[in-house]
């Protein structure tokens, strides 16, 4: 557990820059969950991707278009939306906004 974060400070993330008008932030995780912040700029694009990890998403401010599987839908500021293994999937900010994922187990890749 000596790699785990277990409190982090609003101060104490780094950002990092993911995609043009997209940052994130690492908040918490253990090996068995990640729980992470990612702004988005009005127009900024979550690329489709998959990847193993279960995905829960909390749409913390701002609207977006949400594909999973193919299936897109518009969510506000409070909806929230889940993305099982392996499923290809993506997000565009339609204003500008912020996500809280979380993912289980967590993303090693975020971390290196």
């Amino acid at each position: 557990m000596a790699d785990d974060i277990l409190f982090v400070s609003k101060d104490s993330a780094e950002w990092t820059d993911t995609e043009p008008g997209v940052s994130r932030r690492i908040m918490a995780y253990q090996q068995e969950m990640m729980l992470v912040e990612v702004v988005f700029e009005k127009g900024a694009v979550g690329s489709l991707h998959s990847h193993p990890h279960i995905q829960a998403s909390y749409v913390a401010e701002g609207s977006f278009e949400v594909t999973i599987d193919g299936v897109t839908q518009v969510l506000q500021q409070g909806g929230s939306f889940i993305v099982p293994s392996n499923l290809v999937h993506g997000v565009k900010a339609l204003e500008k906004g912020r996500l809280i994922d979380s993912f289980s187990p967590y993303r090693a890749e975020f971390l290196a």
